[in-house]
């Protein structure tokens, strides 16, 4: 397998992701504004799209979508998923949360938009956020166990920190107890990220 990312991008997740499950896979990195890979490759014709993350399978099938390689990690390891009757569902429920109501909503912050546009942005995270620390349940989202959804939830995490968004006091402790699993040590230092907290 090939994991196409971007440092610090919401491809980190996945990065994570196929650490924590022990998974065989090589790293390709992107160059976002030329739309290259580390190996030269035009990136277009991995993705279409242009984007990160993409999830080059044995077979030679190509995943795109950080939700949908998230969600493949967790039903092809089990070990990152969320049992029960409901399991998979709710961890679809909360991925597609943290994608569409936070990660669509640092756009602002990552482009050459207004101060005004920036700090609209910044209250609607924290207002999402406060949401998601009430789910907190144990150490992790969605319980007493580690799950692909807690890989993301990291990501947007260190985008608030990047920006100065405040975190509540849950997510706070969250982001430092998550900060200690090696799999979350490990993708950063691959991807020359600092390890802060």
């Amino acid at each position: 397998m090939i994991l196409y990312f971007s440092p610090g991008a919401c491809s980190l997740a996945s990065h994570i992701a196929l650490r924590e499950v022990g998974a065989d896979f090589d790293l390709d990195r992107v160059d976002l504004k030329s739309k290259t890979t580390s190996q030269g490759r035009d990136y277009f014709k991995v993705n279409p799209k242009g984007y990160v993350p993409a999830l080059a399978l044995g077979s030679g099938e190509i995943l795109t979508e950080n939700v949908a390689i998230l969600d493949w990690i967790a039903a092809t390891y089990g070990k990152l998923g969320y049992d029960g009757i409901l399991g998979r569902t709710r961890l679809l429920e909360v991925l597609a949360y943290i994608s569409s109501e936070l990660h669509k909503s640092f756009k602002p912050l990552f482009s050459d938009s207004s101060e005004s546009e920036k700090n609209e942005a910044k209250d609607y995270i924290k207002k999402r956020l406060q949401f998601l620390a009430g789910r907190i349940d144990g150490d992790h989202l969605l319980g007493s166990r580690f799950t692909v959804a807690d890989c993301y939830l990291f990501v947007i995490l260190r985008w608030a920190e990047t920006f100065g968004i405040g975190v509540p006091s849950e997510l706070a402790a969250y982001r430092t107890t998550l900060m200690a699993r090696p799999s979350i040590k490990d993708a950063l230092q691959e991807e020359g990220l600092p390890a802060r907290v």
